[in-house]
């Protein structure tokens, strides 16, 4: 929502529609400060309980803290440049929170595991990926991650969320492959109490 209202109001002034954005502006003045409040605290909220802060946060923090005060003075002074710049910062510190990377690259786990065994894979990987959110005994719960210890989840079903993801849980069907994903499901059902 945050980006989209970002996005309608530079292209409103690219388009030199400003009265068109002076008049949304208006109507949407108070659903702005609400998201844009929310994308705030959700981002610190995230980012305090996220076991895996790195230099990818700190550069997304400077990315959103440059693009509001650009944001602000291209929207007063009707400023194409600013705005379009405030947008690309908006949309790159999208990019480095779903990648946790300044350049947008995810990290291939497949040449780091390769001489590992099953069970020693899984943990490595468990290790490496979930932890931070899980937790080393998968009670972690930070940023939302389920208490893997008292999952009844089957191991077709670990193995979908795995692959896919879940709420604020990212997708490693890009990043592992299925002997990976199949070896951290095994090794989350050593969790089990």
């Amino acid at each position: 929502m945050f980006l989209l209202l970002y996005l309608i109001k530079t292209t409103l002034l690219v388009l030199n529609r400003k009265e068109a954005l002076t008049a949304f502006s208006a109507k949407s003045k108070v659903a702005e400060i609400v998201i844009s409040s929310l994308f705030l605290l959700t981002g610190l909220y995230l980012a305090f309980n996220s076991g895996n802060i790195g230099a990818w946060f700190w550069v997304k923090i400077i990315a959103v803290v440059s693009s509001i005060p650009l944001a602000v003075l291209a929207f007063k002074r009707m400023n194409k440049p600013l705005a379009l710049l405030a947008m690309m910062f908006i949309v790159y510190a999208y990019g480095i929170s779903e990648t946790k990377n300044p350049f947008f690259k995810t990290e291939n786990l497949s040449a780091k595991f390769e001489s590992a065994s099953t069970a020693e894979l899984g943990k490595t990987i468990f290790e490496n990926q979930c932890m931070g959110c899980h937790g080393a005994d998968g009670k972690g719960g930070l940023s939302g991650a389920k208490d893997l210890s008292a999952s009844q989840k089957s191991p077709e079903e670990r193995i979908e969320i795995i692959r896919n993801g879940k709420n604020a849980m990212m997708a490693y069907k890009n990043i592992l492959s299925p002997e990976q994903i199949d070896a951290v499901a095994q090794y989350v059902e050593t969790l089990k109490q």
